[in-house]
């Protein structure tokens, strides 16, 4: 079969109007998406640009998890800290009523409460952890700062979890406190506990610190790595809309274009009528 001839107005007209719906389609997709680099064949260097952006963007957010569950550890480590200082505290009130007391009997009934404190502080010390990781209980927490690995802080824990061992060394009350060698000597291995205490909570709170930075430092990092692909691939939807109203009234005026093309190829057929 031959080809059918068209007249040079009417072929004009017609790749007019075809161009035109091309432009239609890729606007309304732009403005469907919310994109004007949908794939590389829109633009290469955006998309691909714009891919590793993102890439890293969500390789990021990934270790916001692991820098969370780094700061809960560490903070459920430090309410540990507070409550078992609240203790000792308590256990130097007791030794302090046991110095005023000249009672046996009394010092007795002091001093089996002292031991049960003592009992409390490493039972608190055991339920002190976050997600099997317990810094009271001697483990160690390694976390993850950057998406390479290549940058990390390591808090090293301390047991707690028997308070008549090191590092806070408080024993037990002895002959039930008969003499006052041993009253003394609780009270003193008291002190040094506390100064155990706090020394920890500082460290904890310096490694708190650092993960709270850099967690904060990340979130900022991916706002601006979302906001450059943004940037490079999303589209305006107030000018595609603009574009797309324009681009219909071409679209109409090429159909009536090629309405009157094709009557101008009617006229020439009269002539032979």
């Amino acid at each position: 079969m031959s080809s059918i001839v068209l007249s040079a107005g009417v072929r004009a007209n017609l790749l007019q109007l075809q161009q035109t719906s091309d432009l239609i389609t890729s606007t309304q997709t732009k403005l469907a998406s919310g994109k004007r680099v949908n794939s590389a064949l829109d633009n290469a260097i955006n998309f691909f640009t714009a891919q590793g952006l993102d890439t890293r963007a969500n390789n990021l957010n990934n270790l916001l998890d692991t820098m969370s569950n780094g700061i809960n550890t560490i903070q459920a480590a430090n309410n540990g800290i507070t409550s078992i200082t609240k203790l000792v505290q308590s256990a130097q009130a007791l030794v302090s009523q046991a110095q005023q007391a000249n009672n046996v009997t009394t010092q007795a009934a002091l001093s089996t409460q002292f031991n049960a404190l003592l009992t409390q502080i490493g039972q608190l010390a055991g339920d002190s952890g976050f997600n099997g990781i317990n810094l009271l209980a001697g483990n160690t927490l390694t976390v993850t700062l950057n998406e390479s690995g290549s940058s990390t802080t390591t808090v090293t824990g301390v047991n707690y979890t028997n308070a008549a061992a090191g590092p806070l060394t408080i024993a037990n009350a002895a002959n039930n406190w008969a003499g006052a060698v041993d009253i003394t000597a609780a009270s003193t291995a008291l002190s040094a506990a506390l100064t155990s205490l706090q020394s920890e909570s500082q460290t904890l709170s310096a490694s708190l610190s650092t993960v709270q930075i850099r967690q904060e430092f990340t979130k900022a990092t991916i706002n601006t790595l979302q906001t450059g692909s943004a940037d490079l691939t999303l589209a305006d939807s107030n000018q595609e809309g603009a574009n797309l109203l324009a681009l219909q009234t071409r679209q109409q005026l090429s159909s009536t274009a090629l309405s009157l093309a094709s009557q101008a190829d009617q006229n020439v057929l009269r002539l032979f009528r």
